[in-house]
């Protein structure tokens, strides 16, 4: 009851911004709203913006920084396979490229030098791939339609954006040049929204705060068709609704899964980063708060002049102006320890979530090559699907858990049952089969332990399979 209680009071105290600290705020426009640029309306270089709105921009550049001061967040070009992070990545993504290079966030600013050096991108790779990374990419998509999706990033796309005068995430993104008016440039969302009978056109000006963000920060795979950006919406935003999606209509459009599991041969779902999908289910969000309100916060420049800071980073670095603003009755520091909890709790259960979903994984292999029957090898690979699924929806996710701490908890349960149900069904094959389940046991544990100690973090997808669990791609068509 108590904690319900401190839920209720956030939601509350979140209405209360709405009603009258952010209306008043909204109120009181930047330097940069309402302003008439003399820009061209397809100006797409952050430069061109320097002078006019100087503020702004010098926040922006801060995003260059490299920052790790909150436990869960930061900006620094890390690996996730770092053994403080996240070890068993490169198992739990064998037979896709995030098992071989799967870093740190960083500031947008590094967008377009990130994309260029991840190892992810390869001769295959395609124009959707850019999407949310360059400024370049509305006039490319409008200039070249559906080419523009599936056409060869090396090639084709990369050398477009270039010619002409590309910049990383910036001002032409969220802003129109001419006016500076918050506004909508990846058509992806709109259909997005289109698919749930919303109509953006009609979006306040707090929708749109984040609205803008949610052209990227969200959930979406390549549709079969044309390889278009396609955000999983029609159901709704939560966990269970985007992977009914992923079972009906998005197999239904073509669309089976992102890839084939190496370890296990299921059709697994990758969730991206559905930080909007999250926000919007959670406290914060169902209580109308946005989020340029706690990433974004209002701030005085020069002792006087009030912009929103343009510096994106996590809220525990800025709580005075993003938290207290409404949590004025609550000390900064408790405000702190609280969050901490969420997200430690969080962050544990993702372990152990992942972990199991590990396991389910390395036992359908044994069933695979232990000549289970077809039918009982994909019944237990859907769970195995659906469990991964649910505890990637959390780790993909920017908060660690607190964008919805109910949601992100109730994730994690689904992911562990619907894993250990997997091995459940494997035991019971390997069984018949005279499998020895705790040499099994043994030979999982090893081989986690192999791709933890290996230091070259390229080569760790290498240990994730051997002689006794053999990969399973499909044949090459």
């Amino acid at each position: 009851m108590a904690r319900l209680n401190r839920w209720l009071f956030l939601s509350l105290a979140a209405v209360i911004l709405i009603i009258s600290g952010c209306s008043s705020a909204d109120q009181a426009t930047t330097a940069a709203e309402g302003a008439k640029t003399g820009l061209s309306k397809d100006e797409i270089s952050n430069e061109a913006f320097k002078d006019l709105f100087p503020l702004q921009y010098d926040s922006y550049q801060k995003n260059a920084k490299d920052t790790e001061d909150t436990k869960y967040s930061g900006s620094v070009k890390r690996s996730k396979f770092d053994a403080d992070k996240e070890p068993y990545l490169p198992v739990l993504f064998n037979g896709y490229g995030f098992a071989t290079d799967y870093n740190e966030d960083r500031g947008h600013i590094y967008a377009n030098e990130d994309v260029r050096a991840t190892a992810r991108i390869t001769d295959k790779s395609i124009g959707s791939c850019l999407t949310c990374k360059s400024t370049a990419v509305p006039h490319m998509i409008e200039e070249m339609g559906d080419d523009y999706w599936g056409g060869s990033f090396n090639d084709v796309i990369w050398p477009k954006a270039e010619s002409m005068g590309h910049s990383p995430i910036g001002c032409s993104d969220c802003h129109d040049p001419e006016t500076m008016d918050l506004r909508i440039t990846r058509p992806s969302f709109i259909k997005g929204m289109e698919s749930q009978g919303i109509d953006i056109s009609n979006a306040t000006k707090n929708d749109m705060r984040n609205y803008v963000c949610a052209q990227c920060h969200v959930e979406y795979h390549f549709a079969a068709e044309n390889s278009e950006v396609t955000f999983p919406w029609e159901n709704g935003f939560k966990p269970e609704e985007m992977y009914q999606y992923y079972e009906t209509t998005a197999k239904e459009s073509g669309f089976k899964q992102d890839f084939i599991h190496n370890v296990s041969g299921t059709p697994i779902v990758k969730a991206q980063h559905p930080d909007f999908e999250t926000h919007m289910e959670g406290p914060h969000g169902q209580a109308g708060v946005t989020c340029a309100d706690c990433h974004m916060p209002y701030e005085r420049v020069d002792d006087k002049k009030k912009i929103s800071s343009h510096w994106w980073q996590s809220p525990l670095k800025t709580m005075e102006k993003s938290c207290a603003t409404c949590h004025s009755d609550r000390e900064l520091e408790d405000l702190e320890k609280r969050v901490g909890e969420i997200q430690d709790t969080h962050m544990q259960g993702l372990h152990k979530a992942e972990d199991i979903s590990i396991s389910s994984h390395y036992y359908v292999n044994k069933m695979i090559t232990s000549g289970v029957s077809e039918e009982r090898i994909k019944e237990a690979q859907e769970h195995i699907r659906k469990g991964q699924w649910f505890w990637d929806i959390v780790a993909a996710e920017s908060g660690a858990g607190f964008h919805n701490p109910q949601g992100g908890m109730k994730a994690l349960k689904v992911s562990s049952d619907e894993s250990n149900m997997a091995i459940q069904i494997a035991t019971e094959e390997l069984v018949k089969k005279g499998v020895n389940i705790e040499e099994l046991k043994e030979e999982i544990e090893k081989v986690k332990k192999a791709v933890s100690e290996e230091k070259d973090n390229a080569k760790k997808k290498v240990h994730a399979t051997n002689s006794y669990f053999p990969a399973q791609q499909p044949p090459p068509k």
